[in-house]
């Protein structure tokens, strides 16, 4: 019988990238508790299980220090390898935290491999921050999972509208809030800190990336009692949920930097302690700022769009420019905003998780679990489906393909090598041929 008979969950996460596994692996911690009160939340006992999903993502050691999370057992898995590995372990819940292709590629294999039986794990996925873009393709590359966990409840209410709005069941969506949101309440710091929250695709040219490098350091200039703060999320070489092919660790070694400015790296949440502004042009880094009611700034420069994610923040009162940041302007969030936002600065955040975790102790202990039922299937998109599963391995009906991996070992040294080799290639190719080759094509 499945591990719920008993107090304590074993859970396995799946994750492609650093910030994947740093969401997976905190939704894991969170929806293993139990409310004992109003006010006493009491964590159960949990074997948390890391799975990391091989690709050029795969978050290094440094990374998954900096996410602060410990598992239990943590190994590096192809698609098909885990599916093996699901069929010799027991679990009460899966969280995938994987980009939505290969979440759905997971599910047909999962729902293969449980076919016929009711006695599985939970199945949970969701997103890792901001869902800002492809949203109905991404939600129906999720849809299957016994629960996909909305980040807000302005996202619950989204996600509904399309699963109903293409006739698929919407009663997996389940709201809950980030589940990396925390820390101590904003006060003072001396001196005061201005933080600016980088993200690795945007925005994606040299010189939006530069100008916002410069205004950063310019700001640092004018305001030399302060201390500015260039947060980075990956070292050279390093890969992240998204493709950095400009880092401005890179672009910053040919400027003078004043003596007030600096780059760090390290735990967000640890930053934040001593932030008296954040700065970002969409990073979720502005949610765990807001929760902590640090003064929050979305840059509004490069314009309001779409591609740069920052129209998400409409409304919240935090869009301004760096002009009105050097004369001193303080953003007030608009409190509403921040309500459908699942940003819980009343105190209430510990209770968001209610409702998952209630679920998935009702399916645990039912008599048993229906099969896993995508709505993409090889009836309702039979030209987009068979292509998702064959890059991770699997046939149209969710088996591995022949020449799939077999073994569950770790590999040879010489394979090792081989990979790092190739992994380095193709990061290589990203941040320095491929530029290039963008550049000359504009010429």
């Amino acid at each position: 019988m499945p591990a719920s008979t008993r107090k304590s969950l074993r859970v396995a996460v799946l994750a492609d990238s650093d910030t994947r596994w740093k969401w997976g692996s905190l939704t894991a911690n969170r929806i293993s508790t139990t409310e004992t009160s109003n006010t006493d939340i009491q964590e159960s006992a949990l074997r948390l299980d890391g799975y990391l999903l091989r690709g050029r993502a795969t978050p290094t050691a440094r990374q998954l220090e900096e996410v602060g999370v410990r598992a239990d057992s943590l190994r590096e898995v192809t698609a098909v390898e885990f599916l093996r590995a699901m069929e010799r372990e027991r679990y009460d819940v899966l969280v995938l935290a994987l980009v939505g292709g290969a979440v759905q590629a997971v599910l047909h294999g999962l729902a293969h491999l449980w076919d016929g039986s009711t006695e599985r794990p939970v199945v949970v996925t969701g997103y890792v921050g901001v869902v800002y873009e492809k949203l109905a393709d991404g939600l129906l590359l999720r849809h299957g999972a016994d629960l996909v966990l909305a980040n807000s409840r302005q996202d619950a209410d989204r996600f509904r509208d399309v699963y109903e709005g293409v006739g698929a069941d919407a009663s997996s969506v389940t709201e809950v809030a980030l589940p990396f949101l925390g820390g101590a309440a904003y006060s003072k710091n001396d001196p005061y800190t201005v933080v600016f929250a980088a993200q690795p695709s945007v925005p994606e040219s040299r010189k939006d990336r530069t100008y916002l490098l410069d205004r950063l350091i310019a700001h640092a200039r004018l305001h030399p009692d302060r201390e500015v703060l260039l947060k980075l999320r990956s070292k050279p070489g390093e890969h992240t949920t998204h493709i950095e092919e400009l880092p401005y660790q890179k672009l910053a070694q040919k400027t003078d930097l004043p003596a007030n400015f600096r780059l760090v790296y390290g735990h967000m949440g640890e930053v934040l302690d001593r932030t008296d502004l954040l700065v970002t042009i969409s990073s979720t880094a502005a949610l765990e700022s807001l929760h902590r009611r640090i003064p929050t700034v979305v840059l509004s420069d490069l314009g309001v769009r779409e591609s740069l994610g920052n129209h998400h923040f409409v409304g919240s009162g935090c869009l301004a420019s760096w002009d009105q940041l050097d004369a001193g302007h303080q953003p007030a969030p608009d409190p509403a905003w921040v309500a459908r936002q699942g940003v819980a600065a009343d105190g209430s955040y510990e209770t968001a998780f209610d409702e998952a975790r209630t679920r998935i102790a009702e399916l645990l202990a039912g008599p048993g679990l229906p099969p896993l039922t995508p709505y993409y299937t090889p009836v309702t998109a039979p030209g987009y489906l068979p292509g998702i599963l064959a890059r991770h391995h699997l046939a149209p009906d969710g088996s591995p393909l022949p020449g799939a991996p077999t073994a569950d070992k770790e590999p040879s040294p010489v394979r090792q090598i081989v990979r790092r080799a190739a992994r380095g290639a193709y990061r290589h190719g990203v941040q320095r041929v491929a530029p290039v080759i963008r550049r000359m094509g504009d010429l």
